[in-house]
C-alpha cells in the first residue's frame, strides 16, 4: 500500500526545508538571531516576575557596588539593581520599536496605495512626503519631543512620523508597477468599486516588502530611542529604558564602565538579531534572490 502524501507534505510545510534560502540552510545565524530576540521579548515581557528586585528602588547604602550574589550585575549609582533595570529596560525600548513599526506601517500602506493609483492625489502626497524627508529624522524627533514633552507617546510619535514617508514611497512603487496588471485592468473594467480593488488586489503585493521594511523601521526606533533618551530628549528619566540607563551611567563610566556596557549589550543585540531576521525575510520573499538561487 501506498502510504499517503499529505503527512510528508504537512512536515515539509511545518520545517520549510525545501522553500528555505541558503542563509538559513547554511549557517545558524539567522536561528541564533531568532533565539536571541525571543530570549529578549521573553525577559522583558516577563521581567516584573523574573526581576530580582524593583527597578525603581533605591538603596544610598548600595551604590556603585560590584557584582554579588545579591546583586549579579551590581548598582547604578542611585543603588538600584543594575540586572533589574537592564531587563525591565527593554520592556519600553522593544515596546517603542514595536509600536512604531505598526504604525508607520499601517499608516504609510494607506497613504502609500492611495498615492500609487490616484495621480492628481499622487502630486499631492509625494510634495509633503517629500518635504519631511527632507529633514533629518532624528532632529524631528527632537523637535517634536521638545513640543509635547518627553513621554512615551511623544517619543513614539516622534519616531513614527519620520518613517511614514519611506513606507509611502516604497507602497508607492509597488502599487505603480502592479496597477498596470492584466487582472488589475480587468477589475476595473468589470466596475470592480475602488476599495475593493485597492484591498484585494492591490495590498497583497504590498504585504511581502511591508514585512521587511517593518523589520527594519522596528530596529531603527529602538536605536532612535535610546539615541534620544541618551541626549535627555527622550522618555522621562524615571522610565528605566536602555538609552537612559546608559545616559545616567556615562558620568561613571570610568568608575563603573558595566553601567553603559549592559544596556548597550542588550540594545546591540536587540538590533542584531532584527537586522538579520530581516534580512532573511527579505531572502525568503524576493522572488530574485529566488530565481538567483536556483
Amino acid at each position: 500500500m501506498v502510504a499517503s502524501p499529505q503527512p510528508a507534505a504537512r512536515l515539509q510545510w511545518l520545517f520549510g526545508a525545501m522553500a528555505m534560502p541558503r542563509g538559513w540552510r547554511a549557517g545558524a545565524g539567522p536561528m541564533i538571531a531568532a533565539a536571541v530576540l525571543i530570549l529578549i521579548v521573553l525577559s522583558a515581557l516577563l521581567a516584573p516576575l523574573i526581576v530580582p528586585h524593583d527597578p525603581m528602588s533605591m538603596d544610598a547604602l548600595q551604590r556603585l557596588k560590584g557584582p554579588s550574589e545579591t546583586y549579579p550585575l551590581g548598582t547604578d549609582a542611585y543603588g538600584r539593581d543594575l540586572l533589574s533595570r537592564v531587563v525591565t529596560g527593554g520592556r519600553i525600548s522593544l515596546f517603542i520599536g514595536i509600536g512604531a513599526a505598526v504604525v508607520s506601517v499601517l499608516i504609510g500602506l494607506l497613504i502609500g496605495l492611495v498615492s500609487g493609483f490616484f495621480r492628481l492625489a499622487d502630486a499631492i502626497i509625494m510634495r509633503i512626503m517629500d518635504s519631511l524627508m527632507a529633514i533629518p529624522s532624528i532632529l524631528l524627533a527632537i523637535a517634536l519631543v521638545a513640543l509635547n514633552g518627553p513621554s512615551i507617546w511623544s517619543v513614539m510619535s516622534a519616531i513614527t512620523i519620520p518613517e511614514i514617508p519611506r513606507v509611502v514611497r516604497l507602497v508607492r512603487s509597488v502599487v505603480l508597477s502592479a496597477r498596470e496588471e492584466p487582472y488589475v485592468e480587468a477589475a476595473i473594467a468589470l466596475g470592480s468599486s475602488m476599495p475593493k480593488i485597492l484591498w484585494q488586489h492591490l495590498m497583497p503585493n504590498t504585504l511581502a516588502p511591508l514585512i521587511v521594511q517593518g523589520t527594519y523601521i522596528c530596529a531603527s526606533a529602538i536605536l532612535t530611542e535610546a539615541i534620544l533618551s541618551f541626549l535627555g530628549a527622550g522618555v522621562s528619566t524615571e522610565i528605566p529604558t536602555w538609552g537612559n540607563i546608559m545616559a545616567e551611567g556615562r558620568v561613571y563610566f570610568q568608575l563603573k564602565p558595566s553601567l553603559i556596557f549592559w544596556p548597550g549589550l542588550m540594545l546591540s543585540l536587540c538590533i542584531l538579531s532584527i537586522n538579520l531576521l530581516g534580512d532573511t525575510a527579505r531572502d525568503m520573499l524576493d522572488p530574485r534572490l529566488k530565481k538567483r538561487e536556483r
